[in-house]
């Protein structure tokens, strides 16, 4: 153990406090983003009374960490005076908060290196589990009081940055949704009179859309041109640190699916289909990959792209087609041409071009701060891994 390293069992104890009044609310469960989330889980004749509570400022984990990938769930409770979990969750708290800052070891948590450890460490024949008295040898720096507080503050600072852009982003989108319903006035396409210079259109009468490239499975590699994947598509914008790649010649092969600065993508397979993304600021060369969709807008995308980002977020129709077309439940693949027959209301060009005019600064803001937050993600984990090995 290193001299400034210590044992976290000295400052933590097990939970285990149970749900007697068998209550039914705020049951959660924590994802492998070691954040609390509402429980997915079928509780139909489930013993609530079995159920874990756990409190604000204690922690939860799974110790079952052979279904998880590279992380192993688990989280601190901040945003409840507290919830139920399962009685498969193991809970936990610090004992003396003034030796042991619980944001602090969050943070440790956080860290890839905490995660290796804990996949190196479980065992078992059938299911891995890493359990209490491995989570008690975890061994850690414990700095004074005051360097653990000034730790948790920084990284708090850009976390809270990080949200605050988050959030004018999502008002900007709702104020674009806002506006647009105002502007079809409560026309939708069931209607059969429209006003003059109105008409029932579809997406593929304002835009191409197209699948992307099909890259061979052995050009992938760690470096080179990034390729934005399904799982690339998160939050209306796209994860471009997540992104595999391919070498540059590979990349020219896909050379209409370059994309840049307000292109919009939209997931065509799988669970998330219909989810869109628009691009963020960025100044790297970027490709699309097979079965995410591009919407071809022109040389200068943003030009038409908050009409199109609008009418897909409103009516939320790619989400719920079949395979004929129609609303209802949503379908394992889009094809390009399911996509361009989607029915809009098409108004004037005049108004589009208005609308597209307005809310173009709009786009323009959330796509610099998509970029700002990208930058701040890097620096929170700079100062992740620098803050808690530097002490």
């Amino acid at each position: 153990m290193k001299s400034n390293y210590k044992r976290l069992g000295q400052y933590i104890r097990q939970v285990d406090v149970r749900n007697t009044e068998g209550k039914e609310e705020n049951l959660l469960g924590v994802s492998v983003q070691k954040k609390f989330i509402p429980s997915i889980a079928n509780t139909v004749g489930t013993d609530f009374k079995k159920y874990k509570v756990v409190k604000k400022g204690q922690f939860t984990y799974i110790p079952d960490t052979s279904r998880r990938g590279d992380k192993i769930g688990i989280a601190l409770l901040e945003d409840y005076e507290e919830g139920l979990v399962s009685n498969v969750y193991t809970v936990f708290e610090v004992i003396d908060e003034k030796q042991l800052i619980p944001q602090y070891l969050m943070l440790w948590f956080s860290r890839p290196e905490f995660d290796r450890f804990a996949r190196f460490k479980s065992h078992g024949s059938v299911r891995e589990v890493m359990d209490w008295d491995e989570m008690c040898n975890v061994e850690l720096p414990v700095p004074s009081y005051e360097e653990q507080l000034r730790i948790v503050e920084s990284y708090k600072a850009i976390t809270d940055r990080i949200a605050l852009k988050q959030q004018i982003n999502d008002n900007l989108t709702a104020q674009c949704c806002a506006d647009y319903s105002i502007m079809l006035n409560g026309y939708t396409t069931e209607n059969t009179e429209l006003p003059e210079n109105w008409c029932i259109s579809s997406i593929g009468g304002y835009c191409d859309v197209k699948s992307g490239y099909a890259f061979k499975s052995d050009w992938w590699t760690n470096t080179g041109y990034k390729v934005i994947k399904i799982a690339n598509i998160v939050d209306n914008s796209i994860d471009l640190d997540s992104c595999d790649c391919v070498a540059e010649d590979n990349a020219n092969k896909a050379s209409n699916f370059f994309v840049q600065s307000g292109d919009i993508l939209i997931a065509m397979t799988g669970a998330t289909t219909g989810k869109i993304g628009i691009v963020p600021t960025c100044d790297e060369p970027i490709v699309v990959n097979q079965r995410v969709g591009k919407f071809f807008l022109g040389d200068k995308p943003i030009e038409k792209a908050p009409f199109l980002f609008a009418t897909l977020l409103y009516s939320r129709v790619v989400r719920h087609l079949q395979p004929d077309g129609t609303a209802g439940s949503a379908q394992d693949n889009l094809s390009a041409d399911n996509i361009k027959d989607i029915a809009i209301v098409m108004p004037p060009k005049d108004d589009i071009d208005t609308y597209n005019q307005q809310h173009k600064p709009h786009l323009l803001t959330i796509l610099a701060n998509c970029a700002e937050i990208r930058t701040l993600k890097k620096l929170a984990d700079v100062v992740l891994q620098l803050s808690l090995i530097h002490i």
